[in-house]
């Protein structure tokens, strides 16, 4: 049996960071090897001995501090924080970082879908629907659609309770529109692709790398 990959969770008393550390347990090949979070005393610093990669799911201001520390430590590091500054850690040596605006393998292909769309129709706009506890908008996930297709895309943002993670790519055409939607109905879509990202950060070849579809498509 191959040895179990030791894995610590940044925002581990969050949402997410809660749903990670459950995905975490419940996966074969991984061991959940350490929380941080200030609700639990914890910091990313006093986890680093003892993992072999960190997830991060904690807000803007502490993202880059907490790869920045991880990476002088040798420990590669899985972000999920979205409108972090990711400059810093462009030169950053030492381990591996990965960001994906969004883990959900579906908002992925509907990323790609609307790239695709975009070289064929004429003009587009994004809707992108969260709850209204998310802190940035436009979201990572619409900022990253926008930023794959071509022309200039405008992004409407919406918060309002009742919502989890929703994103609409609108295209048209002369006589013809087509809607590209992918819905997150809960925060366990997001772990099939967090896992795989923890399971590949540690091969990449470069750092850092941005997007879920690097690991998912051979061309991108």
């Amino acid at each position: 049996m191959s040895e179990l990959i030791r894995v610590g969770v940044a925002g581990a008393a969050g949402r997410m960071g809660t749903t990670v550390c459950a995905a975490v347990e419940g996966a074969d090949d991984m061991v959940l090897a350490g929380r941080a979070d200030p609700a639990l005393g914890t910091s990313v610093q006093d986890i680093l001995g003892d993992v072999d990669v960190v997830v991060d799911f904690t807000v803007p201001d502490q993202a880059t501090a907490n790869a920045l520390a991880c990476v002088e430590a040798g420990v590669h590091v899985v972000i999920g924080t979205s409108s972090f500054d990711l400059e810093p850690l462009r030169g950053a040596r030492g381990a591996n970082v990965f960001f994906a605006p969004n883990f959900a393998i579906g908002a992925v292909l509907m990323m790609r879908f609307a790239a695709e769309a975009s070289r064929h129709m004429r003009k587009a706009e994004i809707v992108e629907l969260h709850h209204d506890a998310k802190l940035d908008a436009p979201s990572g996930t619409a900022a990253r659609t926008a930023e794959l297709m071509e022309g200039d895309v405008p992004i409407h943002s919406v918060r309002l309770p009742g919502l989890m993670a929703h994103q609409e790519v609108i295209l048209g055409d002369l006589g013809q529109t087509l809607t590209i939607r992918h819905d997150s109905i809960s925060r366990e879509s997001f772990m099939p692709g967090v896992l795989l990202a923890i399971r590949r950060v540690g091969s990449l070849t470069e750092s850092p790398v941005v997007g879920l579809e690097h690991l998912l498509f051979d061309d991108a």
